[in-house]
């Protein structure tokens, strides 16, 4: 009975975040209310705040898969035999093709209709994401387990940057280029702190 209601309340939430991100590629996060989206998953008011205290919760919810997945293939990538480079910001080529796979929905939740709290989400989990892997990267050679946290804003800023930089740009360059990119410009300055 208790994994049947897991997958009921799994279900409940996948079907709110999918009226969420269809509705954000419709009219912006900043136009819709928690009356649109509980419209949209024809759903009442109480089952949708038994989930989610309201519709920020709802999206930063959506990262919460994205950011688990990337920091598996850190930890993989920090267990590896392969050492040298290829530990550090592993998860940076799994990110930058899960925002082309989404692109359009990226476009949509970054744009000029749905304001800031899109762009907080995503910025918080490219600083989450650097700072877990900073941490980790210490912990291997024994370095202060807190990383600098002007070096986790500097290289969060950068890819959080250069991914709007690539969506927005007149040619989308492959994923191996922008990957490459970002690897050349944030492993010195993460090698400067660990």
């Amino acid at each position: 009975m208790i994994k049947n209601k897991d997958r009921r309340v799994q279900r409940t939430q996948q079907l709110l975040r999918d009226c969420l991100f269809a509705l954000i590629q419709e009219r912006g996060f900043e136009r819709l209310s928690v009356q649109d989206i509980i419209d949209r998953a024809n759903i009442g008011r109480a089952t949708f705040y038994a989930h989610f205290d309201n519709k920020e919760d709802l999206l930063f919810s959506g990262f919460d898969t994205l950011r688990t997945a990337l920091r598996s293939r850190q930890r993989l990538a920090l267990a590896g035999k392969d050492g040298g480079d290829s530990r550090f910001f592993a998860y940076s080529h799994d990110l930058l093709s899960h925002v082309y796979e989404h692109r359009h929905l990226f476009h949509a939740m970054v744009g000029e209709s749905s304001g800031t709290a899109t762009q907080e989400a995503l910025y918080r989990l490219t600083v989450s994401l650097v700072r877990d892997d900073l941490r980790a990267l210490q912990d291997q050679i024994d370095a202060p387990a807190n990383p600098n946290e002007a070096v986790v804003e500097f290289i969060a800023g950068g890819l959080f940057g250069l991914v709007m930089w690539w969506l927005n740009g007149k040619t989308i360059l492959p994923i191996e280029e922008v990957d490459s990119l970002f690897r050349t410009l944030a492993i010195p300055a993460a090698k400067a702190t660990v």
